[in-house]
């Protein structure tokens, strides 16, 4: 990993703690840039002031121009400065403080404050509540000040400082500390010659991850080959993520949980971050891509947007359009949330369950084939391509609806230059609307009627399936594809 600093005013600031090569004074930090690699550190600010123009704050704005990772961030500094930033920020956070507050033994003061160390917080029942705002404001102390006027309420929040903790927050302090980076009382066992750290957010507990753990091996190797050391991270490590060059989630996305947050996070602390969060917005609702692919020309299968409380579209379409038709939730994943119906009665019935769901639902045409066609494409480029064929007995790829669990189809990886001219001219197109990311396109093809289904964002990699024909060169290609952003970026800093 990254060389790690903790930054002092003052020797004295270490005092109650154990001596360490990697706690240094301000005043070193800036005035020696030598001692560490460009690029290849991680600052932990700990200065008294992070005041406009004092040391602390002068030592994340220069650890921050010499590409270094610094916590807090400037940004983070400058938002924590004035109350008008952060106040809206926090009107959420806020919103149950009554009941959070009366399970503690402050409740009959008019105020109080909390301390906050790397997120962790003494007090049990304002332990989330101190870690969303952490989240937030990434500081290694935080004072949450609270005071009461008919209801309670966040007065302030702002830095702490190191010389002013008491004996048992110090104790606090150290063990937050220690949870927050482990690794840093440690001494390597060997010198590590990798160039860039990258995080791979999984699940083990998710049932249909878009890579399996041979995958998620082969690109860890493949990684480690030209330089990059990967680790998979899991989303409690939400707190680490700025430890990293870049992120690739290999987990389902959704804009309304953990993936979307990790995305945004990665995204303003500067990492190469695969799925960003506007493809993530973009390919996760089908409405969004249903509009985008009328708007640009794109084939796909006759589609209708139903409305909630629009009984006459719903007779409009019930009386003019034929059945079957395929009935999708907008950000159903891996074929959940999308049905089939073969009449009028099944979809004036199933349109009260989606719509308790989403305000429109999406009514596209049925259109059975053996197979649909899967196109990698990676920065505007495909890189592989494979047929999945529909569960055995089903419509679609995946059978959720079996006893024994989901049913998937089989799946044959084809070379690129078996894939017919017309599929890879659709695929590539539709991928340079959404941005330059990792999608996965699904085709249809109908003798010569090629039409777009859709466009994911974080596709399916799993071991003996896209990765068939092309084996560890799958990987390779994508892992590159990292490196290569990762160099331009180090470059771009300059």
């Amino acid at each position: 990993m990254s060389n790690r600093l903790i930054v002092i005013e003052n020797k004295e600031d270490w005092a109650p703690y154990f001596p360490s090569v990697q706690v240094v004074t301000v005043d070193d930090y800036l005035q020696n840039p030598s001692q560490m690699d460009r690029g290849r550190a991680q600052i932990i600010n700990l200065c008294h002031s992070l005041d406009y123009l004092s040391p602390g704050y002068y030592c994340s704005m220069v650890s921050e121009a010499r590409g270094h990772k610094v916590v807090p961030s400037l940004r983070t500094i400058n938002d924590l400065s004035r109350k008008s930033l952060y106040a809206y920020d926090i009107s959420e956070l806020a919103f149950q403080l009554d009941k959070l507050i009366s399970a503690t033994n402050n409740a009959e003061q008019l105020g109080f404050v909390v301390k906050v160390f790397f997120g962790h917080c003494e007090i049990p029942s304002l332990q989330k509540l101190a870690r969303q705002i952490y989240d937030q404001f990434a500081c290694p102390i935080i004072e949450i000040e609270f005071s009461y006027k008919e209801h309670w309420q966040i007065r302030r929040i702002g830095a702490g400082a190191i010389n002013k903790l008491t004996e048992n927050e110090q104790d606090s302090f150290a063990n937050a500390l220690d949870h927050f980076d482990r690794k840093l009382w440690r001494k390597p066992s060997k010198k590590r010659s990798f160039r860039y750290d990258m995080a791979i957010l999984h699940n083990p507990d998710e049932k249909i991850p878009p890579s399996d753990s041979t995958a998620l091996n082969n690109f860890i190797k493949s990684g480690r080959r030209i330089g990059i050391d990967v680790e998979l991270i899991t989303p409690k490590d939400y707190i680490r993520l700025a430890e990293y060059d870049a992120l690739f989630i290999r987990e389902t996305t959704a804009t309304n949980n953990h993936t979307y947050k990790f995305a945004r996070r990665a995204e303003s602390e500067g990492l190469v971050v695969i799925d960003d969060p506007t493809s993530i917005l973009r390919c996760t609702n089908k409405i969004y891509l249903k509009e985008l692919l009328a708007a640009n020309n794109l084939p796909m299968p006759d589609s209708y947007l139903l409305y909630r409380n629009d009984k006459a579209g719903l007779n409009r379409i019930c009386n003019d359009i034929s059945f079957p038709l395929v009935m999708k939730i907008p950000d159903g994943a891996f074929s959940r949330g999308i049905i089939k119906v073969n009449s009028e009665e099944e979809l004036r019935h199933h349109a009260i369950q989606f719509f308790q769901k989403s305000a429109i639902v999406l009514l596209q045409e049925y259109m059975y084939t053996d197979y649909d066609w899967r196109i990698g494409v990676f920065n505007k480029k495909p890189i592989f391509a494979c047929q999945y064929f529909m569960s055995k007995g089903h419509w679609q790829i995946y059978n959720h609806d079996g006893n024994k669990g989901t049913d998937s189809g089989k799946s044959a990886a084809i070379p690129i230059s078996e894939v017919p001219d017309k599929v890879l001219k659709i695929a590539t197109k539709a991928a340079r609307l959404v941005g330059n990311g990792l999608y996965g396109l699904d085709i249809k093809q109908s003798g010569d009627r090629v039409v777009l289904i859709e466009i994911n964002d974080n596709p399916s990699i799993d071991s003996g399936v896209e990765d068939a024909y092309l084996g560890v060169a799958l990987y390779d290609d994508i892992m590159r594809e990292f490196l290569r952003r990762l160099d331009a970026q180090k470059a771009g800093r300059r």
